[in-house]
């Protein structure tokens, strides 16, 4: 589909919100000028600057002081009330005064057991929802049988193989009361599948089910490298869980469109922005291609974003984003509901951030991230545990992560009132300058013919890798400070528990899946995986079939390996 329109953002000063006329902002500017050739001269030839140059920690110039002068800010344009479009203020009319933003720690290792425990001890501890952190050969869709996985089963995240494992992962878990969020890309379909199945089997409608699952297959090309099949086929795959969400899994986000990983990967703030939505805008026209109307299917897309540290930017990013897509939605896509233009987002702390060196700095880190997320009005809070940099979290470690979101909402005051920093002239500017500088990013990408074809020639990956490499020469060279790590460095190290996965956990999760293989009908998984090779090779909608397979304990990997072999498989080309 090609692009119709693209949304602006303002370029000609306009009266500010305030009411200052053009004398006004005249005599402002110069009052401005006056200052900096006075004062700010004679303190400067006194005492110097601090730092030659001052830019955000994505690189931009930071002014020394914003007036309403510089803004060109129109009121009902470029902010609006809350709940109201733009939706730069945020996306529902009274935020957090009516209900805090959901509470969704990250939790998965070792056995489907073990998770669940650490699931409920996280719901008796005020967790308000599910995230599910699953092991990489879950992630690349392969068993724990299989010999791709020795090593791995269990070690950053849950394994899961069965509709089997499904269970007892959600055993005493209500899935009607209780949202979950399953952080699986390449495979999601599958996963997805059995969730279905295990609700279908417990008799939960399917329309009490909510929740998300990650299924962003463009934003592991460009970042994660956790993928199933090339391109072109994930999209199609993306499109058939997205088109039977909208009608059966109607309280199911298909699609939470990451930045997170394209900023972990080394983006920018600016590139994060504009990366994830040109995936989003890439999502939407594939669904339009299917013959889907934008208004069935766009109010179920969310998205995902990366708080890092800068404060002021990634509040300002937050910010951007929402005027963005509400922007591009009714204006490229002719989106009519309020829904559809509302971009509704998970936030996780910046685990890039984190340090080994003096790991207690790392609470300080998490907590500002965290208020710089519920400043800038998620909807969902993942904060990162002290201990991530070695192992997954302990118990200790992640109840305190928690309890810095629960002392954020209870004893701080922000979410008393609706977008605290809206108006202030410098996250106002800021909000300006990432939308400018992600806008220019996807015209470009609208150029290239749109995100999977700019994908395929690597301009995404290209340009993360650069703004990598700029801030670790950055950060060699001192001029950018993480501190512990490049200044106020200390000769030993603090030790801190860990959380060992023990290698039995391989062995015990082996010996469960033979177990679920020899009770099966082998007749009725291979029927139902045929079912699945017949459906990708003639384009049938994969989801129903799917299902069905994961009902007859098919595994995780017999259905990637058939999505595979009619699909095809890929290899990432280098880019540098």
């Amino acid at each position: 589909m090609t692009p119709s329109h693209h949304p602006t953002t303002p370029s000609e000063p306009q009266y500010a919100a305030e009411g200052e006329s053009p004398g006004e902002l005249s005599a402002l500017r110069e009052a401005v000028r006056a200052w900096r050739a006075g004062p700010v001269a004679a303190s400067q030839a006194k005492l110097g600057p601090r730092r030659e140059r001052f830019t955000t920690w994505s690189g931009l110039e930071v002014p020394d002081v914003v007036t309403p002068a510089e803004l060109g800010l129109d009121y009902q344009r470029d902010l609006g009330l809350p709940g109201q479009y733009p939706f730069t203020r945020g996306v529902q009319p009274t935020m957090y005064r009516s209900r805090l933003w959901t509470m969704r720690m990250f939790a998965g290792f070792g056995t489907p057991e073990q998770t669940n425990e650490r699931f409920r001890f996280l719901l008796a501890q005020g967790q308000t929802g599910l995230s599910t952190a699953f092991d990489f050969p879950t992630l690349m869709g392969y068993d724990s049988d299989s010999p791709r996985s020795l090593g791995e089963v269990g070690m950053c995240g849950v394994a899961v193989d069965t509709l089997r494992d499904m269970e007892v992962l959600f055993q005493e878990i209500p899935l009607d009361r209780v949202t979950t969020s399953m952080t699986i890309n390449g495979p999601a379909i599958v996963l997805l599948a059995f969730y279905v199945a295990l609700a279908d089997q417990r008799g939960v409608p399917r329309s009490k089910i909510g929740g998300t699952v990650q299924n962003d297959c463009l934003k592991e090309f460009i970042a994660q490298h956790a993928w199933l099949v090339p391109p072109r086929p994930a999209m199609r795959i993306v499109t058939d869980m997205i088109e039977f969400c909208s009608r059966e899994v109607p309280r199911w986000n298909t699609v939470s469109i990451s930045g997170y990983h394209i900023r972990e990967a080394g983006a920018t703030a600016a590139q994060e922005l504009a990366f994830t939505l040109a995936d989003g805008l890439a999502y939407v026209e594939s669904c339009l291609e299917r013959g889907l109307q934008v208004d069935e299917f766009a109010p179920r897309l969310s998205f995902f974003f990366d708080v890092h540290n800068d404060f002021f930017e990634e509040i300002a990013k937050f910010r951007a984003a929402r005027r963005l897509w509400a922007r591009f939605m009714r204006e490229r896509y002719g989106a009519q509901q309020a829904e559809s233009l509302k971009l509704r987002t998970h936030a996780q702390t910046a685990g890039v951030s984190l340090t080994a060196q003096q790991p207690y700095n790392n609470v300080t880190r998490v907590a500002l991230q965290a208020l710089a997320a519920v400043l800038g009005g998620t909807q969902s809070l993942h904060t990162n545990s002290l201990d991530e940099t070695y192992a997954l979290p302990t118990e200790e470690a992640v109840t305190i992560a928690l309890r810095t979101q629960q002392i954020i909402a209870e004893e701080s005051g922000v979410a008393n009132t609706i977008d605290p920093l809206g108006g202030s002239y410098f996250v106002e500017h800021l909000t300006q300058r990432l939308e400018a500088e992600a806008l220019g990013i996807i015209q470009h990408i609208d150029e290239l013919g749109g995100m999977v074809s700019a994908v395929e020639r690597g301009y995404p990956q290209r340009e993360i890798a650069k703004s990598a490499y700029d801030l670790e020469r950055q950060l060699n060279s001192g001029e950018r400070v993480m501190v512990g790590m490049n200044k106020y460095q200390q000769e030993e190290g603090s030790r801190i528990p860990l959380l060992r996965i023990d290698a039995a956990v391989q062995r015990a999760q082996v010996e469960n899946l033979a177990k679920v293989k020899a009770g099966r009908s082998a007749v009725d998984v291979q029927a139902r995986l045929e079912a699945v090779r017949r459906a990708a090779r003639g384009g049938g909608n994969l989801m129903p079939p799917i299902i069905e397979a994961a009902r007859a304990y098919c595994t995780e990997q017999e259905v990637c390996d058939v999505l595979r072999e009619t699909l095809g498989t890929y290899t990432d080309p280098a880019e540098f």
